[in-house]
């Protein structure tokens, strides 16, 4: 008889049968004298009556056999099939069960006459396919264990089949079991299987063994509404799915695969109905957050990895989680201002690049305003010409984007105190600078990074910095227009800097050879102490003393003496007074100590002649210039005209002159005809005069 159940559990059925088979193998071609006949007086156990758990990974070790053969063979050419015939005897002493285990056999043999079997075991044989068997539509119980078959087939005719056990083969694909409605276990363990595929419409299957296979995610379980027990065991699984869906599922068994992390097995979090997980051997074990992570996410489990769950565990899985919570939820409000953050530099980014192409437009167009006739009429800017800046982009947590849709992006400034560091991004944020800061937040700032800023508006800022922040040693310039050598001079007004860093991008200055030394030339009263991360040295000192001395003297002697004086602080005009007055002095009437300090005085005069002028105070005397350049203009045209006038007199005279001439001349000889009458004439008009 077949046990009426199927029961998870390792144990094995106690009871042994005595099975004598008489096999004959037999072509279909040889007449009935040619059968050759073989005898099998076989003891072994019967089938498990409860089977499939995990220890169906394992071979059948219990089973014990004691077979004596006697074997009679007549060779044949002829392909064949054994035929297998027992006594009635037999078939009424065993009549539903049939074992041939570990007979070598290669091929599965033509059963005739046995269709009542519901028992059939093929273990430990070199059977490549299934076949051969259609005739038992009886069968419940089919095993085939530790074979070579590579395809499942042949089964389409085994409706009433209940358990098929098919672990240790070669099977390479979930196939071909569409009619196997009533299957209750189904074990492939050990085989080459890569995809879970083609069981959806098992919906009374209790046990399902996909041990040992290759399979590297769990999905496409849908409909298996039976399921209680699913065995995972020794694969490369990394993810998860569509367990959730399964509403009996009590025991599943994930040891020794390549789960990591507990989100990509989150779906088991939302089955109500597992009690029993095993998660050993997977990376995810080695964690220490990996106890309480699954018991606070799964709070329904009563055995992990095997061993039951206390109270106590799930207490401090409790407990954990909520400290879990409150990091989450810090490092979620940390997450939104960094993406917050980011946004905002993306808007100030864009701005100044629309802002870049404006001004470039605007000189360019002020160039063939300049070149070109002025009827030419300049380029007008659109959405269609400008190109906007390229906004970053990247992979966001679900939960994050939903809380971003909220979050405003129209921000075109943003300051930032980041430790030691005061970062400013777009022209609005200088406007912080005139903030009431706190004495211990301004006195923690020492680095002040200035970016999407044009350093012409940095410049008119300078003075509140040196008063806001006290501290500040190191200033970065990051895309603020630094175009020449002349608005280094700008930052002599500091109190001090230690350290500057001018980024390539957005400042062209550094592409000139000799940048670092004009600023270690022109800021030499801070003697700083690294450039762009590069340490100053005495070498590179005497090298820019050599490089631009002479421009700083010839700088200051140029300059007219009020001009220098308006330069000059109020302090510093005291002193170059006082060198104006000492110059025409003998040099022994001053001490050496005098002379030194005039030395000094004289050095720092000199760099302070290269100043800088803004770009405002720099359109302002453009504006005068144009003025200036028009009245020119309308003078010499003035001039030009009056040129013409009198260049057209000309030529008409040169055109008269030859009759005019010929009638001077003409007069002239008349009057002088009669010379008594003409000297009368002469000496009257000399009268008249008188």
């Amino acid at each position: 008889m077949i046990p009426g159940k199927y029961r998870s559990v390792s144990g094995r059925a106690t009871n042994n049968v005595n099975c004598g088979l008489h096999l004959v193998i037999q072509t279909s071609s040889l007449p009935e004298k040619n059968k050759v006949e073989f005898r099998l007086n076989k003891e072994t156990s019967s089938f498990p009556g409860r089977l499939l758990q995990h220890d169906l990974e394992r071979n059948y070790s219990s089973r014990q056999g004691i077979v004596s053969d006697h074997i009679n063979l007549v060779s044949s050419s002829m392909p064949s099939f054994p035929i297998l015939q027992r006594s009635s005897e037999e078939k009424i002493l065993y009549s539903d069960r049939l074992t041939l285990e570990r007979q070598k056999l290669t091929v599965c043999p033509v059963i005739d006459g046995e269709e009542h079997l519901r028992l059939l075991n093929f273990q430990h044989n070199f059977i490549t396919r299934i076949q051969n068997i259609s005739n038992l539509q009886r069968l419940i119980f089919l095993d085939l264990y530790d074979n070579q078959i590579e395809e499942i087939s042949g089964l389409s005719t085994l409706r009433s089949l209940r358990v098929l056990l098919l672990g240790k083969n070669r099977i390479k694909k979930i196939s071909n079991l569409e009619n196997l409605k009533s299957l209750d276990v189904l074990d492939l363990h050990g085989n080459q299987i890569t995809k879970i595929e083609n069981v959806n419409h098992l919906c009374a299957l209790r046990v399902l063994n996909l041990a040992r296979n290759l399979l590297s995610h769990v999905d496409n379980l849908t409909g298996l509404d039976s399921l209680t027990e699913l065995n995972l065991r020794h694969n490369q699984i990394t993810f998860v799915r569509d367990v959730d869906n399964l509403p009996c599922l009590q025991r599943l068994f994930l040891s020794f695969n390549n789960i990591s992390n507990f989100e990509s097995v989150c779906c088991l979090a939302d089955s109500a109905s597992l009690s029993d997980i095993t998660f050993d051997g997977n990376p995810i074990a080695q964690e220490s957050w990996y106890k309480h992570t699954v018991l606070q996410n799964m709070m329904q489990l009563r055995q992990l990895d095997m061993k039951r769950v206390t109270e106590e565990e799930r207490r401090m899985a409790s407990l954990v989680a909520k400290k879990e919570e409150e990091k989450k939820r810090e490092s979620h409000k940390q997450s939104l201002l960094k993406e917050k953050k980011r946004l905002t530099i993306n808007n100030v980014a864009r701005k100044w690049d629309l802002q870049q192409h404006r001004v470039t437009s605007i000189a360019t167009n002020q160039d063939r305003k300049d070149t070109d006739s002025p009827s030419q009429d300049s380029c007008q800017m659109d959405g269609s010409t400008i190109s906007a800046f390229p906004e970053e982009t990247g992979p966001l947590d679900p939960v994050l984007t939903n809380a971003l849709q909220g979050l405003s992006v129209t921000d075109t400034h943003l300051v930032e105190v980041e430790g030691d560091t005061l970062s400013l991004y777009g022209s609005g944020a200088l406007e912080s600078l005139d903030r009431n800061w706190s004495v211990q937040t301004a006195g923690m700032v020492t680095t002040v990074s200035f970016t999407f800023i044009e350093f012409d508006e940095i410049v008119q800022v300078l003075p509140k910095l040196k008063m806001k922040f006290p501290n500040s040693l190191h200033l970065k310039f990051k895309e603020t227009n630094l175009v020449m050598l002349q608005q280094f001079n700008a930052l002599a007004q500091l109190r001090r800097i230690d350290q500057l860093t001018i980024d390539p991008q957005g400042n062209p200055v550094v592409n000139f050879t000799l940048w670092k030394y004009y600023v270690l030339f022109r800021l030499s009263h801070f003697s700083m102490q690294k450039i762009n991360g590069t340490e100053v040295t005495q070498n590179d000192m005497i090298m820019a003393e050599r490089l631009f001395g002479i421009l700083a003297h010839v700088a200051s002697s140029e300059l007219p003496q009020y001009r220098v004086i308006s330069i000059l602080g109020d302090a510093r005009k005291k002193q170059f007074r006082y060198l104006q007055e000492t110059k025409g002095k003998k040099p022994g009437i001053v001490n050496e100590e005098n002379n030194d300090s005039k030395r000094l005085v004289g050095e720092n005069t000199n760099r302070a002649m290269l100043n800088y002028t803004t770009r405002d105070f720099y359109n302002e005397k453009l504006e005068e210039i144009k003025e200036k350049k028009k009245f020119c203009q309308m003078y010499i045209e003035d001039l030009v005209k009056e040129a013409t006038e009198i260049n057209k007199k000309n030529e008409a005279l040169q055109k008269l002159w030859p009759q005019m001439f010929i009638e001077l001349v003409r007069d002239a000889v008349i009057e002088i005809r009669s010379k008594n009458s003409y000297m009368k004439l002469c000496l009257q008009q000399i009268t008249d005069q008188k």
